[in-house]
């Protein structure tokens, strides 16, 4: 099943390839899966469907498929939705005749289709279950064909992408429908990393006859109109990543009602209308139906996501009354998991380990413990041990880091602390953070440039490299004060344990009518060397030149212990490339001031 006609064979796994994916995660871009990941996932479903002309696995990939091969039949059929459409699917049905229970598994968002979580399948056929995987509609390589027209590959799906709508609520009731026939399984859960984990939540809070009975949604959204678009900024940069991540041309892909939605996205027109098709695609949307249903409901995010981001993620949870989990982990979208769904590890996985725990014991009855964890559990950001690896130069973690545990999100904040945006720091080029309220400033600085503080240096691969121990190093001194604004705390002697979502307040002058923010904030180091703990941009419209508009918001949040003699700094600048920007590049002045006592601070939450 090689993935396109005439392009790359399967070639043999080995255990470099299996060691730079576990070391380096399953993405070279935000747009691309690294080809290696893409071939072990090739190698073991041809080994397992009887096309491989040579034998492609490593020993201990070899056993896996032998011993399911023991245990299971393989099927990839077609599964026929009620409009026509047909689903790319593989199953793995258990040899038994006692009823087992399913896992279903729609794919991310990836070219890919299902057929990049092959491992996964197989660890689950080894834990008790059947397991049905499909693509949902629209997803998967399609290549043009020498006619003009155009071929899939085997694990493309028909149709056009819904993006989460009602057609994949449909669709997956219609592959419970079909599994309910072929296997009559005992119980069923939905499992999804990415794209296939909004379906997941989704369609059990929609299947008519109420059918799933857990659910495990990693890297996952709540709300997706606030993902793509928040603070009146469009994350454009992601929805761009997800365009071009579908596996064909643009007018294949997507329905022309779909192309208009994401057409004013892109161009920043009929927002609400925008909004509305976000809030219907949106597992917040329907928290009622999923806590009517007690459908228990595990959810994986990352402090750091570029897709997703946590706040709204954890708005969700909140709402969930449900038997519910949230793990955030350091990195961002899928860097946690998408390694542990495709190969092999010398360890556990825990975002899969623990993923697959909620299923043993909601779908197997497994007395493991789960009922006892505290639904929330925080991974500190780079709390963990590195020592460096001579191969590749990159830092190695030898201890992994602290994790806290708490009853509810509330929890994880148990006090907050004013700091006062004020007139100088121990920089003379900078404003200071301080404890008291100082009024009579003014900082500026020219709009329209992108700057050397920015969120990620790329989607997804810059917080690969941090969840593996090579967070982002920025050194201070680069940053370009023309086009930031930044202010700096004095060395905090006891360090601070951030834990929550920070506040900004400011009081914004611009030249020009609307402008958009970008505050980041930063933990420096002695050596003026930083790393990011958080941001998030803010867009104001309708100012009028010379008039002074308060601006309050809420930066991502965080769980990082800031180190004793490190500082905090708070830079703002106008522009990154992830997001939207109102000025359009334009050199507006911008002026921050402080008139009164409230007018300029950063509220920082402590636990």
């Amino acid at each position: 099943m090689s993935h396109s006609q005439d392009d790359n064979p399967i070639t043999p796994v080995t255990a470099a390839q299996l060691n730079r994916i576990s070391g380096q995660g399953i993405y070279t871009s935000a747009t691309s899966v690294d080809p290696d990941a893409v071939n072990v996932a090739e190698a073991l479903v041809a080994t397992l469907d009887g096309t491989a002309e040579t034998a492609l696995l490593t020993p201990e990939l070899q056993r896996l498929t032998d011993e399911v091969r023991q245990k299971a039949a393989f099927g990839f059929p077609r599964i026929t939705a009620d409009d026509g459409v047909r689903l790319s699917a593989h199953t793995i049905k258990l040899n038994t005749t006692e009823p087992r229970p399913l896992v279903i598994v729609p794919s991310g968002w990836t070219p890919f289709g299902w057929i990049l979580f092959e491992y996964a399948y197989l660890q689950l056929a080894l834990r008790g279950y059947h397991v049905l995987a499909y693509t949902p509609r629209g997803i998967g390589l399609t290549f043009p064909g020498p006619d003009g027209s155009f071929i899939d590959a085997p694990w493309t799906s028909g149709g056009t992408i819904d993006v989460g709508g009602p057609s994949d609520w449909a669709d997956g009731s219609t592959v419970i429908d079909y599994a309910q026939q072929h296997f009559a399984p005992s119980r069923i859960a939905f499992l999804g990393e990415s794209y296939g984990s909004g379906i997941s939540q989704l369609v059990a809070a929609h299947d008519p006859a109420a059918r799933v009975d857990a659910v495990v949604a990693l890297s996952t959204w709540g709300d997706l109109a606030d993902s793509l678009y928040q603070n009146d900024t469009r994350h454009l940069k992601a929805v761009q990543a997800l365009i071009d991540f579908t596996g064909g041309p643009v007018e294949r892909k997507f329905d022309p009602a779909t192309r208009q939605i994401l057409d004013d996205f892109l161009a920043g027109r009929n927002l609400d209308a925008v909004v509305a098709w976000g809030k219907e695609r949106s597992p917040s949307s329907y928290a009622e139906l999923t806590n009517a249903r007690g459908v228990p409901t595990f959810i994986s995010n990352t402090w750091h996501e570029t897709l997703f981001p946590a706040n709204q993620a954890i708005a969700h949870f909140e709402q969930l009354t449900v038997p519910k989990r949230l793990n955030l982990w350091i990195g961002d979208h899928a860097a946690p998991e998408g390694a542990g769904l495709s190969i092999p590890f010398s360890g556990p996985n825990l975002p899969v380990e623990e993923a697959f725990a909620w299923l043993d014991h909601h779908l197997l009855g497994a007395d493991n413990g789960v009922p006892g964890w505290k639904p929330v559990s925080s991974q500190i950001m780079f709390t963990y041990t590195t020592e460096p690896d001579p191969e590749s130069g990159q830092q190695v973690i030898t201890e992994p880091a602290v994790r806290e545990a708490a009853t509810s999100w509330a929890e994880v904040t148990t006090s907050t602390e004013s700091w006062y945006l004020t007139a100088s720091s121990t920089d003379r080029r900078d404003g200071g953070l301080g404890s008291a309220p100082e009024t009579g400033w003014k900082r500026e600085f020219t709009a329209g440039q992108i700057t050397a503080a920015t969120a990620v240096d790329a989607i997804i691969t810059t917080g690969q490299a941090e969840w593996k121990g090579n967070p982002k190093p920025y050194p201070t001194g680069t940053f370009d004060r023309r086009h930031l604004a930044v202010w700096t705390s004095g060395p905090l002697q006891a360090g601070r344990r951030i834990r929550g979502v920070p506040r900004l307040t400011l009081t914004v002058r611009s030249s020009a009518t609307a402008a958009t923010l970008v505050a980041y904030l930063f933990d420096v180091a002695p050596d003026d060397t930083a790393r990011i703990i958080t941001h998030e941009p803010f867009t104001l419209r309708e100012l009028s030149p010379g008039e002074d508009r308060r601006a309050t918001w809420e930066l991502q949040a965080a769980g990082y212990d800031l180190a004793p003699n490190h500082r905090l700094m708070l830079v703002v600048n106008s522009r990154d490339q992830l997001y939207s920007d109102a000025g359009d590049g334009a050199a507006a002045g911008i002026t921050f001031t402080a008139a009164e006592d409230t007018s300029a601070r950063l509220v920082l939450p402590l636990g």
